[in-house]
């Protein structure tokens, strides 16, 4: 089966900045790809070079076997049959939903049913006639996918499309939209700079760093054996030691063949403590999230790691405690480059 997209060593600057830089990825049929980073690190440059938006400087863009945009090839946004879904929604406040997703469908015999259809998939049914001002937010997020989705895309560009949601309905939102978007097949690239909804909806995840892709892989390698520290730190709470200090003040688990001196990361699940009069680790802080509490505590060499207990018992700070690695955890050692 053709990938849906092939992007091969691409380029995109802005005068002395390299927005995106040099990355090659590729989207399989029906694979959704959730692209993470921190601000200004090219995600969105990325989308709208793959969409059209702006001509790439180097490299090539193949969507569905066909060449795009390279050296010779510049394929116009409205014939790469690629569909769009911004944070801000950009319905047009003088048309009724349907009229929305009408302008996506474009003009014929089905155009009609289509739109009926499209209101159908994203739970709008009857709400056609409402304008965007009588939306919530979710609903209007749901009609612009509706129009994005109607002209059947082969590939589907979302950027932070759920950002502008309360964190309740973003959750029922963004699930939603997966759901379509798995449903009908519909391959897709998902920006986000949130790391917990990166892990929740994408086959892989991309993380970008500096215009480059720094690690492109499953999630639960992205999460669990990170490239570098800057990875193992943006995808999660982390906390990193030496292994000598991780074998030291932890019991760590790690190889002998790790060097002393060598980073490992810990992660707040690695970590259990026990309130203990002869412990050697002291708790310096502590944070109630609902359901759990997050502790800081210091071990007997400096270090510090964070560490999850349960929401019913709190260990008071200043607390002594005894700190070990939760059975089966062990610290991930973390590649000298990074």
């Amino acid at each position: 089966m053709t990938d849906a997209l092939t992007v091969t060593g691409l380029s995109k600057r802005f005068g002395d900045v390299a927005a995106v830089d040099d990355v090659s990825f590729t989207l399989g049929a029906d694979e959704l790809l959730a692209l993470v980073g921190p601000s200004g690190c090219g995600k969105s440059t990325m989308l709208r070079v793959v969409a059209g938006l702006h001509r790439s400087d180097a490299g090539s863009i193949v969507l569905g076997g066909v060449v795009v945009d390279d050296a010779d090839v510049a394929v116009p946004p409205e014939r790469r049959r690629v569909g769009l879904v911004f944070q801000e929604h950009v319905l047009f406040p003088h048309l009724t939903a349907a009229g929305n997703i009408a302008f996506g469908v474009g003009k014929g015999r089905d155009a009609d049913a289509r739109v009926v259809e499209m209101l159908d998939v994203v739970g709008l049914a009857g709400f056609g006639d409402r304008y965007p001002h009588e939306l919530s937010g979710g609903e209007r997020q749901r009609v612009a996918l509706a129009r994005a989705l109607a002209p059947r895309p082969a590939l589907m560009l979302l950027d932070e499309p759920f950002a502008s949601l309360d964190p309740n309905l973003r959750a029922r939102v963004r699930d939603d939209v997966v759901g379509i978007l798995r449903s009908s097949g519909t391959p897709a690239i998902v920006v986000t700079h949130d790391q917990p909804e990166a892990l929740a909806i994408g086959d892989r995840i991309a993380v970008m760093r500096e215009g480059r892709v720094v690690q492109l892989d499953r999630p639960e390698r992205v999460f669990h054996e990170p490239a570098d520290r800057f990875v193992a730190a943006f995808m999660g709470e982390a906390d990193f030691l030496t292994a000598g200090a991780a074998r030291r003040d932890l019991c760590a688990d790690v190889p002998s063949s790790v060097a002393t001196d060598a980073l490992v990361m810990v992660r707040p699940d690695d970590v259990a403590i026990a309130e203990s009069p002869d412990g050697d680790a002291r708790v310096t802080d502590a944070e109630f999230r609902g359901t759990h509490w997050c502790y800081l505590v210091r071990l007997p060499g400096g270090g510090e790691v964070h560490s999850i207990g349960s929401h019913l018992v709190r260990v008071p700070v200043g607390a002594t405690v005894s700190a070990t690695m939760t059975p089966g955890h062990r610290p991930v050692v973390i590649p000298a480059a990074g």
